[in-house]
């Protein structure tokens, strides 16, 4: 018998140095979240300026797998070497684009063409366009869902949001969702929230089943335009026209911070690597940085100013350098979307982090 009872104990030392292991390495890691969350966040500054032709511009995106830069012009797609910061002025033609992706390990560009009522999806290696696919009327934003791999436009001009195969480049869905669309994002899970700009709310569509779920209205929130999903899908951050970013919860629909920011922006950039959501702010010409390492509480951590017009932008994630287009506006417009741009104005603003 004795055999036997060594080899419990020698079982049981296991099992408790095991568990020993198990939960050293999970307060090690609940200790490293609540040291990123303590730690001080990045600093940023202005630090370079990037010069691009005359016109009118909207989202940009960064394609970290070929180190460029992409902007949604009036009238075509601009493209950025960010290793020579060569520019490609007219890297395809388009009419009034809103919005350019690279899909596809970036071996594919989709671009909404406004004026048109297209989804072109173009070859990143010569610019030619491949297809293109009629949406709605202005289809403007758009974003790539990685629960279900659809690409998701929102087209404000006929109240839809369209669900397209970046594969097949077919339709396979559209969903009703009056109210002003502007920027949606997914939640991982296969549902997404998008700001009603007109309705100042938040309609939340669920992915697979292609229908909408609920409209959150948003307390003290005029204009809402750009939007990020944080935290693993619980909160959703909206910016404001009115200087005010409103933060929901994902799950119950309420608010649960407002936070302040610049007036007019268009776009909320996030850096998960870095734990930090940047509010580009037209008007003002200011960037609000914002702390999102604790999704139970996000905190402005500082504003740097930019320029008048500079509203939307993106990220670089291999370095957290931050771009965002812009132009003098004409004397008395401020940094309003319908304002005039002082010819050979437009520059796209270098924001990089300075420790």
């Amino acid at each position: 018998m004795r055999p036997q009872r060594n080899g419990a104990i020698a079982l049981e030392k296991t099992m408790v140095s095991r568990t020993f292991a198990s939960l050293s390495l999970l307060l090690a890691g609940l200790g490293a979240s609540a040291a990123d969350a303590a730690s001080p966040p990045p600093a940023y500054a202005v630090t370079g300026r990037i010069a691009g032709a005359d016109g009118g511009w909207d989202y940009a995106s960064v394609d970290p797998a070929s180190g460029r830069l992409y902007v949604a012009r009036s009238n075509a797609v601009m493209m950025v070497d960010l290793a020579t910061a060569k520019v490609t002025d007219t890297f395809v033609k388009a009419q009034r684009a809103h919005a350019v992706l690279p899909i596809d390990k970036g071996r594919t560009l989709v671009e909404t063409d406004g004026q048109t009522g297209l989804v072109r999806f173009i070859d990143a290696a010569t610019g030619k366009v491949r297809v293109e696919v009629p949406t709605g009327i202005k289809p403007d934003a758009a974003f790539l869902d990685s629960a279900t791999g659809r690409l998701v436009v929102m087209n404000p001009g006929s109240n839809t949001v369209v669900l397209l195969d970046p594969v097949q480049y077919g339709m396979v869905g559209r969903i009703d969702v009056p109210g002003g669309l502007e920027a949606g994002a997914g939640d991982g899970k296969g549902k997404a929230f998008v700001n009603l700009e007109e309705a100042n709310a938040l309609a939340e569509i669920d992915l697979v089943a292609g229908k909408l779920i609920r409209t959150i209205p948003l307390k003290g929130c005029e204009g809402p335009t750009g939007i990020a999903v944080l935290g693993g899908g619980s909160r959703i951050l909206s910016a404001c026209a009115n200087g005010v970013a409103t933060v929901v919860d994902a799950a119950s629909g309420a608010l649960v911070q407002t936070l302040p920011v610049g007036h007019d922006p268009d776009a909320v950039i996030v850096d998960e690597a870095r734990g930090m959501a940047f509010v580009p702010s037209g008007q003002d010409g200011t960037l609000t940085m914002i702390r999102i390492a604790d999704p139970a509480h996000f905190t402005v951590t500082g504003t740097i100013r930019t320029q008048a017009g500079a509203r939307t932008g993106a990220v670089d994630p291999r370095d957290g350098r931050i771009y965002l287009p812009t132009a003098l506006m004409a004397r008395g417009e401020g940094g309003s979307h319908h304002a005039a741009a002082e010819p050979g104005t437009f520059v796209v603003l270098v924001v990089s982090p300075t420790r």
